[in-house]
This record gives C-alpha cells, sequence and structure tokens, in this order.
C-alpha cells in the first residue's frame, strides 16, 4: 500500500476530516455532518440539605433503536465531585475518563483537590476542544455537581456544546426527556429538602420523562434494571445500591396505580 504525497499547502497534516475530503470524491464527513451514533439521554441533579445529588436513566439510543438498555450514565469525576452525561455515548464516556485523569492528577502534583470551581473550568474545556465533534453530530452535554468543602454544600453546574458552565441553586437536568423531568423537579424541589426526598423525586423525574420521551428507559422490573442515583456529601461519592432503588421505584409505580390509570 503506497501512502498518499501531496504538494506544499495541501497537505492535511492530522485533520482526518480533510484527508477523507481529499481522497474521497464523495467525502463520508464534512462540516454539519450528523452521525448516526448511540446517545444517552435523560439526567438530573438537585441540592439538597448536606449535599447534591445526580441520576441518570440508562437507556441509548441511535434513531429509533434502543441501542443498550445498561448504559452508566452516572460517574464519579473525584471523590467530592460527579458527572452525568447526555450526547453521543462514545465521546462523553470517553470525555469523562479524561476528565476523571485530570482531577487525579492535579491532587497527586499539587498534593490537595482542585477546588469544585476549578473542576467545573476544567469540564468547560473539555467541551470546547469537543466543539468540532459536536458539528458532526457528537454533542456531549453534561451534568457536573459536587460538594464545595470551601464553603460546606453541595453546588451544580449546567453546561452547553460550546463549554460554557452556569450554576444552578436548585436542580438541573439534561438530554433529550430534560423538558418533563425539569416540569417535575420545578413542581416538587424544596429547599433544604432531604436525602431521602431528593432520591424520590430524582426517580418520579426520569420515571415521567421516560413517560414522554421514547429516547428515556423507565425502571425495567423485568430485566432488573433501574436508573443510577448518586449523591456527594462530605463523605464523598456514593451510589445507591439497586435494590434500593427499585424498592422506591415499586413504591412510586404503586402510588400511581393507587391514583388511577394516567391518559
Amino acid at each position: 500500500m503506497n501512502l498518499p504525497l501531496f504538494p506544499v499547502g495541501d497537505d492535511p497534516g492530522s485533520d482526518f476530516a480533510q484527508l477523507v475530503r481529499q481522497q474521497n470524491p464523495q467525502p463520508v464527513l464534512q462540516d454539519g455532518d450528523v452521525l448516526d451514533l448511540p446517545h444517552g439521554t435523560t439526567c438530573v441533579a438537585m441540592r439538597f440539605d448536606g449535599g447534591v445529588l445526580v441520576a441518570g436513566d440508562r437507556r441509548a439510543t441511535s434513531g429509533h433503536l434502543i441501542s443498550y438498555r445498561t448504559m452508566q450514565k452516572v460517574f464519579p469525576s473525584d471523590r467530592h465531585s460527579a458527572v452525568a452525561i447526555a450526547g453521543a455515548a462514545g465521546p462523553a464516556v470517553e470525555m469523562v475518563r479524561l476528565f476523571q485523569l485530570q482531577l487525579e492528577h492535579y491532587e497527586k502534583v499539587e498534593g490537595k483537590e482542585l477546588s469544585l470551581d476549578g473542576k467545573a473550568s476544567q469540564l468547560s474545556a473539555l467541551l470546547r476542544q469537543n466543539l468540532p465533534m459536536a458539528r458532526a453530530g457528537m454533542v456531549v452535554v453534561p451534568l457536573f455537581a459536587g460538594y464545595d468543602l470551601r464553603i460546606g454544600e453541595g453546588r451544580l453546574f449546567q453546561f452547553d456544546v460550546s463549554g460554557g458552565r452556569y450554576e444552578e441553586l436548585e436542580y438541573g437536568t439534561t438530554g433529550s426527556g430534560s423538558l418533563h423531568a425539569s416540569t417535575v423537579l420545578k413542581l416538587g424541589y424544596r429547599k433544604g429538602q432531604t436525602r431521602d426526598a431528593a432520591v424520590n423525586l430524582a426517580i418520579e423525574a426520569l420515571y415521567v420523562a421516560a413517560d414522554e420521551d421514547s429516547a428515556t428507559g423507565g425502571p425495567d422490573f423485568i430485566r432488573n434494571l433501574f436508573p443510577v442515583v448518586a449523591t456527594v456529601t462530605s463523605g464523598g461519592y456514593e451510589q445507591l445500591e439497586d435494590d434500593e432503588v427499585k424498592s422506591r421505584s415499586q413504591e412510586l409505580v404503586d402510588r400511581l396505580i393507587a391514583q388511577g390509570t394516567p391518559s
């Protein structure tokens, strides 16, 4: 196999997309093309008395098809913060891994954790670097939350595809079912709510989102699959056991049945 030779000025260098454009009369990748990749969907985050909660459903879709039913969308970024992902699944997971590595490296070099604002800024930088991929349809829109050790309370941030970050004082949502989930949070959120109240509200928000949005997965009692729910407090990151999420999901379903079948 002979490697292609380029005249001076036409060498695409490390730009693979440009190389494809030059070598293929019908390029497979152009600016603005949308790739049909598996996408993660709905995640929510909110504050409660003592910390923050982050939760996400388990479904990933490719168009109208369900790609995965067991996708993990909530991750610890370090001991006192968590990140939830929505958007193109592959780039999102890789971004989380790089984010985790950067925070770990900083802590090893400096001997202390990066501040929560610094962590949010670092995630913003990763999103800005991903902008060219976002133009090809590989959009990543995360939620970031953590416990700020300096002020002794939980904080959460939302982002846009360009890396813009916005701190939310109560709750945040992302993904295709975010509109429906945020409606539930808007009606049910209470300042200073307990951990248990926050967990129940997050499960309800994801349930309603799944009921209205086909890309969001609801609790699956047959396959024993339920949303991933995690909290971050002064004691660190903690993911709820599946049995607890299952029990609370069953309580929600029983309550809705008792109230009557929705139209």
